[in-house]
């Protein structure tokens, strides 16, 4: 192999965007350590969505990432837990509204593409959860599982050929295993970063 692509983000830079298990910090070092990364800018407010509106507005994550210098070669939206938590409406595949998960979903990622189309774009599903009386099987306020932000998030990864990480699908994150890989079925523990970090490293080197 092209000796180019052994160490492809060797002294890049990389910014995550999302809620409390980015903030936390947990999988950035060990993903950065592994890849090489030489800049890691952490953008990830607790509690809030991905989706604009309500009390959390001042972090969420349409806000956050149209706000950040288009100069990153990587970037990682990791949000969705908040949005069903907090009842967010998902809205339609063509929506720009930013206070329904697609349209700030849409608006987010069109905006950092068109400020750096250089940069490689990548989603993140949320991860099973079981706290606060909401778990995968949980209907919230406006009518909707987990899944199905999920769902919005892999359906935009193939409109715009943007790779998504299914950690949702493929972290081993469920209800048997939640006590082991977090502190309170929502929110990873040590084990629980050094999962999501394994995963993230096989994900980014092949982009």
């Amino acid at each position: 192999m092209d000796n180019r692509f052994e160490r492809k983000w060797q002294g890049k830079s990389w910014c995550t965007l999302g809620d409390s298990i980015t903030e936390a910090n947990g999988y950035q070092p060990l993903v950065g350590a592994a890849l090489g990364f030489s800049v890691i800018r952490n953008e990830g407010k607790s509690g809030c969505p991905l989706t604009a509106g309500g009390d959390r507005d001042y972090g969420a994550t349409v806000h956050i990432g149209r706000s950040i210098e288009p100069m990153y070669d990587c970037v990682t939206i990791f949000a969705g837990t908040n949005d069903y938590r907090l009842d967010k409406p998902i809205g339609h595949k063509n929506d720009r509204n930013i206070h329904t998960f697609y349209g700030a979903y849409l608006t987010l990622i069109e905006d950092l593409l068109n400020k750096n189309p250089a940069c490689r774009l990548n989603l993140w599903t949320p991860l099973q959860r079981d706290k606060d009386g909401f778990d995968i099987d949980t209907i919230n306020q406006s009518g909707h599982r987990l899944i199905d932000y999920v769902e919005v998030i892999q359906e935009i990864g193939n409109r715009y050929a943007l790779p998504v990480l299914n950690l949702y699908a493929e972290s081993g994150f469920n209800r048997y295993t939640l006590s082991y890989l977090s502190k309170d079925r929502l929110h990873p523990n040590e084990q629980g970063y050094e999962r999501i970090a394994s995963m993230a490293v096989s994900f980014l080197e092949r982009l």
